[in-house]
């Protein structure tokens, strides 16, 4: 069996990038009081071999031809020629939206995505709340709210130009010294993500057999050294587990000798999940009403936008929300009439005492 590195995937993950001859994608969906939901994908490329440009298998949310599409282009400020693609379908309810997610072909078929709406009716108010959630990668890891601060942690999820605008304003030294920070936090958080998942899959492929320094609450017990010693810039790291020394340490000589197979395989189901590629898009919502609550950003357009990325959804699932309401007018009609018959009531009565 191939045996993988740990210093190898840290990098690889570390470094990963998304192509630049990939599309530049949006997704916005106009939700309706209904509950049917309008989707509209815009996508942008300067690539200019059409074949090349929007393959389906390259978009990167469900697409297919019941879809109303329209091409078009402009020319950039350097006179770079832009080609864009609009495709426009109407979704009935959430349910149809949903088993698109689980019929996609395209770019990111292998990651879970469900939409979910919501109709609360207040009185006064009907509110809504419509919402898409991508499920975690891992299945022993930690969330990154656990290594950044509340303002690392907004400026982590906060959309690339939206960066770009502040490391290249008024505060670039104060944003470029936050950026530098949260870096070095995630690349902490990749490396223990890492290691965590390592001794997760581990444990599981020797169910039943860990004992002593193998259980798993004793491999987790030294996981801050074994970070430690991923994270080393030491050439030797990768010798140390192909030739089994470093496991010996973890877990014991036999033990290392006897598990040395599930030790790579539990690696290789590691990688295969933290480089599982996934390709970029953003999302936009424009909700029925007043906006009364979500964890979006608002765009120069005043949308709602939310970049979506692999690192938000790696080790917690990365819901996308919005709540808004409506007044219902008749609700407001029926209680002012209401109130005046019983005004009308009190004074009547009071005349009449008097």
């Amino acid at each position: 069996m191939k045996t993988n590195s740990f210093k190898l995937i840290v990098s690889i993950i570390i470094l990963l990038v998304v192509s630049c001859d990939e599309p530049e994608t949006v997704v916005t969906n106009y939700v309706h009081p209904d509950g049917s939901v309008t989707r509209r994908i815009e996508m942008k490329s300067i690539d200019g071999d059409i074949n090349k440009r929007f393959k389906k298998s390259d978009i990167q949310v469900p697409f297919d031809d019941t879809w109303s599409v329209k091409d078009s282009f402009k020319l950039d400020k350097k006179g770079d020629t832009i080609w864009i693609k609009q495709a426009v379908k109407e979704f009935r309810n959430v349910h149809e939206l949903n088993l698109a997610y689980k019929a996609d072909s395209g770019a990111n078929r292998t990651f879970s995505r469900e939409a979910g709406f919501i109709k609360r009716f207040r009185w006064f108010n009907t509110e809504f709340r419509f919402s898409e959630k991508i499920d975690k990668v891992l299945s022993f890891g930690y969330p990154v709210k656990n290594f950044l601060n509340s303002e690392e942690l907004l400026y982590f999820y906060s959309p690339e130009r939206l960066k770009s605008d502040k490391e290249n304003g008024a505060d670039s030294l104060k944003y470029k010294a936050l950026s530098d920070s949260i870096k070095h936090k995630t690349d902490n958080w990749t490396a223990r993500n890492l290691v965590s998942e390592w001794i997760g899959e581990f444990s599981k492929l020797t169910k039943d057999k860990s004992v002593g320094d193998m259980s798993f609450q004793s491999l987790k017990s030294r996981e801050d050294e074994f970070v430690g010693i991923v994270e080393k810039d030491d050439k030797q790291l990768d010798s140390l587990w192909k030739n089994g020394i470093l496991l010996k340490e973890f877990v014991g000589e036999v033990n290392a000798l006897k598990f040395k197979s599930e030790a790579d395989s539990a690696l290789t189901i590691t990688t295969n999940k933290l480089m599982k590629e996934f390709h970029d898009y953003s999302v936009r919502i424009v909700m029925p009403g007043k906006l009364i609550g979500t964890n979006g950003f608002i765009d120069s357009s005043q949308v709602l936008l939310w970049p979506v990325k692999s690192d938000y959804f790696m080790a917690e699932p990365y819901e996308m929300w919005a709540e808004s309401k409506v007044p219902n007018m008749w609700a407001w009609i029926v209680s002012g009439l209401f109130l005046i018959f019983v005004l009308t009531g009190v004074i009547v009565r009071i005349i009449k005492k008097g």
